[in-house]
């Protein structure tokens, strides 16, 4: 690695939003250095800062809303506060790059994805088509999408949102950048994904002396990866050193409430109910029955466009869901767990049998679906993607309460002021939109939306995926108090196995649409069966800088692909009962 330099200096930056009244400081004074093949990780809660501070460096503030009003950001001797929109464009994505924190709305929809990837690797570089693309394809290989070619062809609607955070890890990389600024990066990725990433930003570093400014509110990720840590909250600097110093002697308050809030993996052991709760599901009751659900899509090719292949999303998986339970599905990105949530709302087309609350819902027309909705809400994975930019949050978390005609007036406005208070939100805020927020804000408000019509099931998609350990921990708490209220059942979709193991009555793992293992989260924490759910367990970031992942070998040979020719019939899971409901799937994957 190259010699521990200075390579960029940040020096008391402020940066101001406007407002009704007088601009508001969103960064208030900020100053850190950062060193050749270094990473700094800057944490703190939601709305912190953190993220403006990257827009800053990167000249990327939306303009005239926000602005840098003081500070200096030195690099190779240059301030970049100073230079002029065409001097920075040359240096953005070929010397800084950045990892942005929402791949959905940071990639262009019209575009595909080959198209996106060669225009970051042709931004600086004159090479012929065919090492472009040979480029393209190594890029993906190494953040691990499978089927490297295919989607090249793709646009990123078709890819899950794992995927596509991985396609933009790939844009970031591909100039080999001398700083990468890394918003969330590993947010919506699965943890043997995100081990194999950080990972190759390692690598990175050790070939190219690049250094990382990562932000982050997965502390076990800051653990592996920080050399110095910057702690943020309300927009300034509470607290910052070495990652051992702030692991291990965290001199401020609200560095130690940080650190406490931080779900550890094993910390549930021993204990029969999920934190909080306060009495088991009602088996009795059975609010969601799955049999036999497979969802395929169709591929079109060749000169007449016929069906030659599908892709095989979810296959033969069935299951029960009972009032006051929570049922977690875990795997890698693209193994199906969306999938299998949209099917249970009617948003996919799917074969097998799925009943909500007694109701078979296959073939049930729009009209005939919508008193069933309000009784299974859905939280989606993209905040931003799922909330109409032209409405202010408020009219959104209203809105199903209006269309349902369970309140109106005051009533609606005292109804939607509660839920913003639950989820940790200010009433004031309704008046707003939602690009005035976060992405853990957003989040937030979708969770409040889920929650408006009182529901009897909830799909939550990555639903604390986004949000920082503290309102993490407020948020699941807040769910877990909902559900002994009400017996609220939920589906919750995830990739962070210590969430999953605080929150799970049960847990099912995922692989290529099928389920590998199924059992309570007893079974599959403490006895795991299958190499698959073991894998996942050793590729846990551990939140402590002075241990590593132990047991952690990453998956090896090619990646598989859930694409099959129309001739192509899988045959069904076989299962093996370990005892007291604990399936595994045989043969072992």
């Amino acid at each position: 690695m190259a010699e521990a330099a200075t390579l960029f200096e940040l020096r008391g930056l402020v940066t101001e939003v406007a407002s009704s009244s007088a601009p508001r400081r969103v960064v208030d004074g900020l100053s850190f250095t950062l060193e050749r093949g270094k990473t700094l990780c800057i944490a703190g809660e939601s709305g912190s800062g953190k993220s403006m501070t990257a827009l800053s460096l990167m000249g990327l503030l939306p303009q005239p809303m926000a602005r840098v009003a003081s500070g200096s950001a030195l690099y190779k001797g240059r301030d970049l506060f100073g230079l002029a929109p065409d001097a920075m464009r040359l240096i953005r994505g070929r010397e800084i790059g950045m990892i942005f924190q929402e791949p959905m709305t940071s990639l262009n929809p019209v575009l595909t994805i080959g198209r996106q990837l060669f225009e970051a690797i042709t931004a600086n570089a004159t090479l012929s088509a065919t090492e472009v693309r040979a480029r393209a394809l190594h890029l993906l290989d190494q953040v691990q999408i499978p089927e490297a070619a295919r989607r090249l062809t793709q646009y990123p609607h078709e890819l899950s949102g794992g995927m596509r955070q991985r396609v933009m890890i790939a844009i970031a990389l591909s100039q080999k950048p001398d700083i990468l600024i890394a918003d969330e990066p590993t947010t919506a990725l699965d943890v043997t994904v995100q081990a194999q990433i950080l990972s190759l930003i390692r690598l990175l570093q050790q070939e190219t002396g690049t250094a990382v400014i990562m932000i982050t509110h997965d502390m076990g990720v800051v653990a592996e990866m920080a050399d110095h840590v910057l702690v943020m909250k309300d927009g300034r600097q509470v607290e910052t050193g070495t990652a051992g110093n702030i692991f291990n002697a965290p001199r401020e308050a609200y560095t130690k409430a940080l650190l406490a809030a931080v779900p550890r993996l094993g910390a549930m052991a021993g204990t029969s109910l999920p934190r909080r709760a306060n009495q088991p599901p009602n088996s009795a009751r059975e609010v969601v029955a799955v049999d036999n659900l497979t969802v395929r899509f169709d591929l079109r090719g060749g000169l007449l466009r016929q069906v030659n292949q599908r892709v095989h999303a979810v296959e033969g998986i069935s299951f029960r869901l009972h009032a006051g339970e929570t049922l977690a599905l875990v795997g890698e990105s693209g193994c199906g767990k969306s999938t299998t949530g949209r099917a249970l709302l009617n948003l996919v087309p799917y074969t097998g049998d799925i009943s909500v609350n007694g109701t078979h819902i296959a073939g049930l027309r729009p009209d005939q679906m919508k008193p069933i909705r309000r009784d299974i809400q859905m939280i989606f994975q993209d905040p931003y993607a799922s909330l109409d930019p032209r409405m202010r949050v408020g009219e959104l978390v209203a809105e199903p309460l209006k269309i349902h005609r369970l309140a109106k007036g005051s009533e609606l406005t005292d109804r939607v002021e509660y839920l913003f208070r639950r989820v940790g939100l200010p009433a004031e805020a309704a008046s707003r939109y939602p690009h005035e927020f976060s992405g853990g804000q957003r989040q937030r408000i979708c969770i409040a939306r889920a929650l408006s019509l009182s529901p009897k099931v909830i799909v939550a998609d990555e639903s604390v995926s986004a949000l920082d350990v503290t309102i993490q921990a407020q948020v699941l708490e807040l769910m877990q108090d909902i559900q002994n209220e009400t017996g609220i059942a939920y589906l919750f979709i995830s990739h962070d196995m210590a969430v999953v193991e605080q929150i799970s009555h049960r847990v099912a793992v995922m692989y290529m649409g099928r389920f590998v293992e199924i059992g309570t989260r007893a079974q599959i924490f403490e006895n795991p069966q299958h190499d698959y759910t073991r894998k996942l367990m050793a590729a846990v970031p551990v939140p402590d800088p002075l241990r590593h992942r132990r047991g952690y070998v990453p998956f090896g040979g090619e990646l598989p692909s859930s694409v099959h020719s129309v001739r192509y019939e899988p045959q069904p899971a076989v299962y093996r009962d370990v005892g007291a409901g604990h399936l595994v799937a045989e043969p072992a994957i």
